[in-house]
């Protein structure tokens, strides 16, 4: 039985990564996501339970932060996508469910042209932040998740 119960929550756009401006987001989907879970967990990630969740609606974000909550997920990694930057709604509910949550962003928000994409609504409420590495930001969040709990 798995150690740890985690969600990949994905936001608007997300369902279309590797499709969507791969210059950008890359030309990988979440298929590609085991194999680097297993690259960079090793044996540790057979403790995992992953659930993946995506939707390109605020409301079901937060439905599903607040079901997470309710069925003992341990972890998130949460890439809001634009939500990030604009939902004050999900940086509420991330303030109150109390389920460690790693923000995660494919590219480097903080290199990105646009303003507006170097602000966090929802950062203040996260354990941590992991940007730019593509793919491997998932991954990479799944193990700080992992060793959030092993310091407890």
């Amino acid at each position: 039985m798995a150690r740890y119960r985690f969600l990949i929550l994905n936001g608007p756009n997300l369902g279309a990564l590797g499709k969507r401006q791969p210059e950008i987001y890359g030309t990988s989907g979440m298929d590609a996501l085991p194999p680097l879970i297993r690259k960079v967990l090793g044996d540790r990630a057979d403790d995992i339970e992953l659930e993946y969740y995506q939707s390109n609606s605020e409301g079901a974000l937060i439905d599903r932060l607040e079901q997470a909550r309710e069925q003992g997920v341990q972890g998130v990694a949460l890439n809001a996508g634009a939500y990030t930057h604009t939902s004050l709604a999900l940086a509420d509910c991330l303030a109150w469910i109390g389920v460690p949550c790693v923000e995660v962003h494919l590219s480097n928000v903080l290199a990105r042209s646009e303003p507006l994409r170097q602000k966090s609504y929802i950062g203040r409420h996260v354990i941590g932040v992991v940007a730019g590495f593509g793919m491997m930001s998932y991954a990479l969040a799944l193990q700080a998740l992992v060793q959030h709990h092993e310091k407890e």
